[in-house]
């Protein structure tokens, strides 16, 4: 499978971002109730659709079902700019009834359907970590070097953008009082 560079930037952060949703200190799960939470919030994380979407697409966790692999891989292939219109997928992506009045609220937004497919194929990638890469598994020094190695200069320009993005979200985070991730 063909990762775009825009989605092999966000794919370890989204799973960051579940992990952190993952258990509490006491490491009991508390996953469900920390996404129910987060769903009640969507009208806040709107803001932060489009410079972090890795941390608002959480929220879609569980809530796509994929019918065509085919057609969801060729859009993990696809540069930001060139993702079809939301609506084009809906042979290839199935939403869970709970999802439907989420992804309302979502599409009315200037970057909503474009968000909805960032988060339908970050989802998607969390189920297929088969598929992926085998360099995307690597310690991240060795990763970013191999990237590095293997990006045009369009990639790496992709790579600074996607950097400066989740830099941008973390210190938006911290002003509204979270900590810093380390």
């Amino acid at each position: 499978m063909n990762i775009s560079p825009f989605f092999r930037n966000l794919r370890s952060a989204y799973q960051a971002e579940l992990e952190d949703l993952r258990s509490d200190s006491e490491g009991r799960d508390v996953m469900r109730q920390r996404l129910t939470q987060r769903r009640k919030e969507l009208k806040f994380l709107l803001q932060m659709m489009e410079l972090s979407p890795e941390m608002v697409a959480v929220i879609l966790h569980q809530g796509f079902t994929f019918k065509s692999p085919a057609m969801m891989e060729h859009l993990l292939s696809l540069a930001p700019e060139d993702f079809p219109d939301w609506d084009s997928l809906s042979d290839a992506i199935q939403p869970a009834t709970w999802a439907h009045d989420l992804i309302q609220v979502i599409r009315k937004e200037p970057v909503g359907d474009w968000f909805l497919t960032v988060a339908a194929g970050l989802e998607y990638m969390h189920h297929k970590p088969a598929t992926a890469p085998a360099h995307i598994h690597e310690p991240e020094e060795d990763a970013d070097e191999d990237l590095e190695a293997d990006m045009n200069p369009l990639d790496a320009e992709e790579e600074n953008d996607a950097r400066s993005r989740e830099e941008a979200g973390a210190d938006w985070m911290v002003e509204q009082g979270f900590d810093r991730k380390d």
